[in-house]
């Protein structure tokens, strides 16, 4: 037993005009389209404060060279050139004068990786517990000393007399 089905004429449907008053589109809050791709802050979770083991040292970032490596002053009076880890890169952002657990290589002393940057608290902490140095500089990035600095700026004794220019 099948259903009647009603007229043709019925079954077409009716243009209807749209309201006179416009539906309003919701307001965008976080910004423009890059916002709506971007994760959330990682800075703000706590992890636990990593400790160096066997095979790995603290390090003070002296400069950046390029192609994800620096050179790194290592707290046991090495200086290393220093490869950032791929697991760090584009999340991570390492800086002149940041402090870095280098994990050393076995076959090249010179040589090593960085795998964690430590955050200046956390770098604190680090000193608090007598893991760093005293006389680390935290949040510093001029960490070289006047003579030893090649950054080939010189001043002389004597300043610019105003008058002559």
């Amino acid at each position: 037993a099948q259903a009647a089905q009603p007229p043709l004429a019925l079954r077409i449907r009716v243009w209807r005009p749209t309201p006179a008053v416009p539906l309003k589109m919701p307001k965008n809050k976080l910004g423009g389209n890059k916002a709506k791709r971007a994760k959330g802050d990682a800075g703000k979770v706590k992890k636990e404060l990593e400790f160096k083991e066997d095979g790995q040292e603290y390090g003070q970032v002296a400069r950046m060279l390029g192609n994800n490596r620096c050179e790194v002053q290592c707290f046991d009076g090495t200086k290393r050139l220093c490869h950032i880890r791929g697991k760090m890169r584009k999340k991570v952002w390492v800086n002149q004068g940041d402090i870095v657990l280098v994990s050393l290589r076995d076959f090249q002393d010179e040589k090593g990786d960085i795998i964690t940057k430590y955050m200046s608290d956390e770098a604190r902490q680090l000193r608090q517990y007598g893991e760093l140095p005293d006389n680390v500089k935290i949040n510093e990035t001029d960490i070289m000393d006047g003579d030893l600095s090649d950054d080939g700026v010189e001043f002389g004794e004597g300043g610019v007399n105003m008058d002559d220019i």
